[in-house]
């Protein structure tokens, strides 16, 4: 599959399609796509793995409703005789990760709403966390997004992308929130972020996201709540603009710069 990605806050991804080749991706997702790339909306996720029948493809699209995506996934096939184009952008600032899952064992491990687009055949499922104090303080919840198959992901990421491999036994300490995808090796747990006072005070969080090795990790520099929790608390039901930004003039100060 060939495809480039463009943009650099706002990313998106074109593909190129052969004759009769296909991607699947989120509904809603779609930036542009040529002619003859005919679209399919199916229920569940469009993978040749899916059960048939009525309770094969109730699961499937029950494993998305469980990560916070749509029942349905659209599949674009090129139906023309020569290469087709189709786009995805992305739904906010940050990056697009193109991984080719056979260099990653077929399987990577990826935080909720973070898929965009993928080869047909690629399995969108879920991945539990087992511990239970990871589940509730872990940042992502007891559900993450879990892609298996042997073809080419793409998935979306807050901010820029850092990756980070691991090394046996190696631990790294994550802020629970910037954790973006890793692979199945990797062991996910939580730590205390220090004492009573750091917990209280440092701004952190009470807990940690602690990684362990051998895998890859892609940590997101800006996780989609933190620029949500910033843009809530300016906006005026959150007292960013009724505060009058600091200023002790207040309302009077909003009429004197125009606001």
């Amino acid at each position: 599959m060939d495809y480039k990605i463009y943009g650099h806050e706002m990313q998106f991804v074109e593909i190129e399609l052969d004759p009769q080749e296909s991607v699947v991706a989120e509904a809603g997702a779609m930036m542009y796509k040529s002619a003859e790339v005919k679209m399919e909306t199916v229920f569940g996720d469009g993978s040749t793995a899916q059960q048939a029948g009525i309770m094969g493809l109730l699961l499937g699209a029950g494993k998305r409703l469980l990560t916070n995506e749509s029942l349905f996934i659209t599949v674009f096939t090129q139906s023309a005789q020569r290469k087709g184009k189709v786009a995805f952008a992305a739904p906010f600032p940050g990056t697009i990760l193109a991984l080719n899952l056979k260099d990653y064992d077929r399987k990577l491990i990826c935080q909720k709403d973070s898929f965009l687009a993928a080869a047909k055949g690629v399995q969108i499922g879920i991945h539990f966390q087992r511990r239970i104090l990871t589940g509730l303080f872990g940042g992502e919840g007891y559900i993450m997004q879990k892609l298996e198959g042997d073809g080419w992901v793409f998935v979306h990421a807050g901010g820029c992308l850092q990756k980070i491999e691991l090394a046996v036994g190696e631990t790294l300490h994550v802020d629970t929130g910037c954790l973006a995808a890793m692979t199945g090796s990797v062991d996910f747990d939580i730590q205390q972020a220090g004492g009573i006072k750091t917990m209280l005070f440092g701004g952190e969080g009470l807990f940690f996201a602690k990684l362990t090795g051998p895998g890859t990790v892609w940590l997101q520099s800006l996780p989609f709540s933190r620029l949500a929790g910033r843009m809530l608390s300016a906006a005026p039901q959150g007292g960013g603009k009724h505060q009058g930004e600091g200023s002790i003039l207040g309302g009077l100060g909003n009429l004197l710069d125009g606001d």
